[in-house]
């Protein structure tokens, strides 16, 4: 039976080492494990090769790249000139991983999916630049205008979708996404070695990994470290920011520097370790699409306390904790009953494992498949 060769917007997978990159690569990924379609991944460029590598190009799974090499050329070709690639190359549905589509892509036949992970843009515009909010909105409401069919990571996300853009909720298919298998098995020893020794990482810590920025929220963990045991430390994994130097003199004012380590740059294959040697895992972001460094921890057997106010609940399900992002009182409180030797630890710990079990790999992909075969 001939399989329908389906087009993916890749930008994410080649370039982005973690968040809308490793969701596109797990993704793909899977897809390509049901051997039911054709796959065509179409990026800018090459990007990373490390992150492109992480799919093996075989007959039914092959990049697709534009003839151009400048970045105005690479611009034009994903948002306009994509399409007429996209028909040569007999593709019969293209699927916008990352929240955006090409012009015009309604009027040509093929018919499209687009994947929307969220809309802090809209519901937080402070969080970001004025111009970077107008782009973002307009590529947004340029894609659920093309769309045949929006996904949303999230049940928030999908009633941002129905409220900030006013779609039917009929268009709308709730898909959350998969975790990466790595975050199912343990670091060997060697490797846990090598990480405590590259890292200069304390004894005792608790674990944040995301970009160190307002959004975030990391200073409220900071803020609960002094009602905390003295040996305790904060491990946060993510890119610098002005916040991030703010967040350090802060701590620095408080007496609470040699307890707060920031790590920046670090590779993807070294979280699973990471997670592993910590003993709890925080996450006290203000507002997510979803919150998938959650679902990782959890599956590193790391018992979660996140924050309340968007959809971290629906990630870390009913056994993990949250608390107010502005109580770090409550903050300290929670993470004290998830440390080392807590009592119910290990049943929290247990009851979230069964919890994320829906997000287990390839249940995104089959759902996804469904889609796309109601479509075709």
């Amino acid at each position: 039976m001939e399989r329908p060769t389906i087009g993916l917007d890749a930008k994410r997978i080649v370039r982005n080492g973690t968040g809308l990159g490793s969701y596109g690569r797990t993704l793909a990924s899977d897809l390509a494990s049901l051997n039911a379609f054709d796959l065509r991944l179409y990026a800018p460029d090459k990007g990373r090769d490390e992150l492109r590598c992480q799919l093996t190009e075989q007959q039914h799974l092959r990049f697709c790249y534009p003839n151009s090499h400048t970045s105005l050329g690479k611009a034009l070709w994903r948002s306009h000139g994509i399409v007429g690639q996209l028909k040569s190359d007999g593709v019969r549905l293209y699927h916008g991983l990352s929240g955006e589509l090409p012009f015009n892509i309604s009027r040509s036949g093929i018919k499209s999916v687009v994947t929307i992970h969220d809309l802090i843009f809209m519901r937080h515009p402070e969080y970001y630049h004025w111009l970077d909010t107008k782009i973002y909105t307009l590529k947004f409401r340029q894609a659920i205008r093309e769309a045949d069919r929006i996904v949303a990571i999230s049940e928030c996300t999908r009633r941002d979708i129905i409220e900030l853009g006013h779609v039917d909720e009929r268009r709308i298919s709730l898909i959350y996404q998969s975790c990466s298998p790595r975050f199912h098995a343990d670091a060997t020893p060697d490797t846990l070695r090598d990480v405590q020794q590259r890292y200069q990482l304390p004894q005792r810590y608790v674990l944040s990994v995301g970009s160190i920025e307002q959004r975030k929220n990391i200073l409220l963990v900071v803020k609960a470290l002094h009602r905390l045991p003295a040996d305790l430390h904060l491990v946060a994994v993510g890119k610098s920011t002005p916040y991030a130097r703010r967040v350090l003199s802060e701590a620095a004012a408080a007496g609470l520097a040699p307890r707060v380590h920031f790590l920046h740059g670090v590779p993807d294959n070294h979280l699973p370790a990471l997670c592993q040697l910590a003993d709890a895992f925080v996450y006290p972001s203000r507002y997510e699409g979803f919150g998938i460094p959650i679902i990782e921890a959890i599956g590193m057997r790391l018992p979660v306390v996140a924050c309340t106010g968007s959809c971290l609940e629906e990630a870390g399900g009913p056994d993990s904790l949250y608390v107010d992002p502005d109580d770090d009182e409550a903050m300290a409180h929670a993470i004290g009953q998830v440390l080392r030797g807590a009592e119910g630890r290990e049943r929290r710990t247990e009851l979230s494992l069964q919890y994320i079990r829906r997000f287990e790999n390839t249940n995104a992909a089959k759902q996804y498949a469904e889609l796309y075969q109601s479509l075709l």
